[in-house]
Order: C-alpha cells, then structure tokens, then sequence
C-alpha cells in the first residue's frame, strides 16, 4: 500500500527557501512587479524582477547610443567618406602648357644693374603676373616687342589653363592642333609678364633708394 503524501495548504518557508532562483519564474513576484508598475507608472513589461534585473542590467544600451550591431543610415552610406566638398566639385576642368619667357631688349640694362640675378626676377614677375589669372577664350596676338637674346634669363615653367577656354581657341584658332598650346596663349601671358618685370625693378630701385633718403638731414 503506497504511502499517502500530504497535500500542502500553506506556504512552507523552510522548502521556499530551498528552490532555486535562477531562471524559474518564483510566485508572487509577477503581483509584486504590478504593485511596483502601479506606484511608478511604469509598465508591467518593463519592470525587471528578481535576477533577472541584475543579469540584464549590464546589457542595457543608454538611451541615443548605438548599438554595436545596429547601422545608421549615414554609415550605411559606403560613399560618405568619399564625397568631394562641392567647392572642389564645382572647379573647371584645366590644362597644362609649358611656357618659355624671356624679359624684353629694353629690360637688359636695368636688370643687369638692379643688383639681383636676372632670372631671379624674370621667375618672380612670372609668378606674380598668373597669381589669379583666367585665360580668356579671346584671342590675342603676339606681341612684336624685341626678347633678350639672353636665354639664362628664359623663365619656363607649365601653367595650368581653363580648358574650356583653351578649347575656344583651338577651334577657332587651330581647328586642325598642330600649333603648339603656346602659341595660343602667349599673347596674353607675355604681356603680363613683362609688366611685372617693370613694377620689380622698380621696386628694387625705390628700395636701393629709401636708406639714402632716410638718412638725409
């Protein structure tokens, strides 16, 4: 004859305290989240209970941070980081020529006498006269003026032109491109040059001038 077991009718501290409280679900904490949902006016579903608040605590992600796993819509973009600044997007296609400049006949005096090599001022007057030029799509002609012989003071250098300026003056100039590029643009170049070679001799002559001046009684 089996041996009858005794129906429990009240709760027993003693076997409570001997159950587990890993992952079972233990009864009465479910009405204890209500009560606790009721006085804070949080959800039942969002109440953590029991170990399980400890052992999720830790994997929470704060509020407005991104997950490790989770991609925003600017990462996702795999051309983010490649964009151009739309000021470097918006420049002109250019071209580059190699010029030869030589200063004119009627510079060799003073640029022999002002004190400071030649070339050296030939190169400075080019790099002034295209600091900020824009070839114009008008073509001009070659100016006549007598070039130094002298080529030790030849400035040469490549210089990077609008091309679609450069383009105008190859169809209406050289539809055929068997002129060189030079010769294109030369007559608006040399100008600009010769006129910067003027404006620093010049300058070397007023500053050769000043300590004088500045010691006249």
């Amino acid at each position: 004859m089996r041996k009858k077991i005794p129906t429990i009718t009240r709760p027993d501290p003693t076997y409570a305290a001997t159950l587990q409280q890993g992952d079972r679900e233990v009864p009465g904490k479910e009405d204890e989240a209500q009560v606790t949902a009721t006085k804070t006016g949080t959800p039942a579903a969002d109440v953590d209970v029991g170990v399980d608040a400890d052992r999720h605590g830790s994997e929470r992600v704060p509020e407005g941070a991104v997950a490790p796993h989770q991609v925003t819509a600017e990462s996702s973009d795999p051309h983010t980081s490649l964009r151009a600044p739309a000021s470097a997007r918006a420049l002109s296609p250019t071209r580059k020529i190699d010029i030869r400049v030589n200063a004119l006949e009627r510079q060799e005096a003073a640029l022999e006498t002002c004190g400071v090599e030649p070339a050296h001022v030939v190169r400075a007057a080019l790099r002034r006269s295209v600091k900020g030029w824009q070839l114009s799509p008008v073509f001009a002609p070659v100016a006549e003026e007598r070039r130094t012989r002298n080529t030790q003071w030849q400035a040469r250098t490549s210089l990077a032109v609008d091309a679609a300026s450069l383009g105008v003056l190859l169809r209406d100039h050289d539809p055929l491109d068997v002129l060189s590029k030079w010769a294109l643009i030369r007559g608006q170049v040399e100008p600009r040059i010769w006129g910067e070679i003027d404006k620093i001799l010049e300058e070397i002559s007023a500053r050769a001038a000043s300590p004088h001046e500045q010691h006249t009684p």
